[in-house]
């Protein structure tokens, strides 16, 4: 019997216990053998611990957001590449560390990664057209772009760019703005994360 990849061994356990940051390196291993995918997971503890620094032991979830969002996109200069969108590097997780710019889906993916490791409980959302993460928080939910530096995302800003993605008349009797945003605000599994990245790359 052929022995599963690590890739297909990682993706072989139930979803919550699958590594997504390790998960998107291995693909990433496959554009660039030989790869060291622990040096980045090493480079991944490392900024968390840096980032935790910047915290107080009584910070709250806002206060670990608006840390996150400093520390990744204004400390880093993390940013979304919207002048060279289609370079397959955007969507491989080390070059995003690399170059510290990325797509949606990738800087997404870092951004998950640095919050759960300061106790921020983000998920992704597979949003037409465009990745998002959010967050539960008292009486709703906190929606960000990371591609945008972490914005919040009101509900107009949402609906905004539904209408920019989905087609005349293919709601049904309901137009864009009468649909209930919860049902585009699910939260994606680590599979379907790494599936829309694969997804990313084939099309690219």
């Amino acid at each position: 019997m052929a022995q599963l990849s690590p890739f297909a061994r990682l993706i072989d356990r139930i979803d919550v216990r699958i590594d997504l940051a390790r998960a998107c390196l291995l693909i990433a291993e496959d554009a660039y053998p030989g790869l060291d995918v622990e040096q980045y997971m090493t480079e991944l503890e490392r900024l968390a611990l840096r980032l935790r620094a910047c915290l107080s032991q009584s910070a709250g979830a806002a206060e670990k957001v608006i840390a996150l969002n400093q520390f990744l996109f204004d400390e880093l200069g993390y940013s979304g590449n919207a002048e060279d969108y289609y370079d397959p590097r955007n969507s491989y997780l080390n070059e995003v560390m690399d170059r510290r710019t990325g797509v949606p889906l990738t800087l997404s993916v870092l951004y998950m990664e640095l919050g759960r490791r300061i106790g921020l409980p983000l998920e992704g959302v597979s949003f037409p057209g465009h990745f998002l993460v959010r967050m539960k928080v008292r009486g709703g939910m906190l929606v960000l772009d990371p591609f945008a530096g972490g914005e919040p995302q009101s509900e107009r800003d949402l609906r905004e760019r539904l209408q920019r993605v989905v087609p005349a008349g293919a709601t049904g009797p309901l137009p864009v703005s009468e649909l209930p945003l919860e049902q585009f605000l699910e939260p994606a599994s680590n599979r379907q994360i790494l599936a829309r990245l694969l997804r990313n790359l084939k099309s690219i």
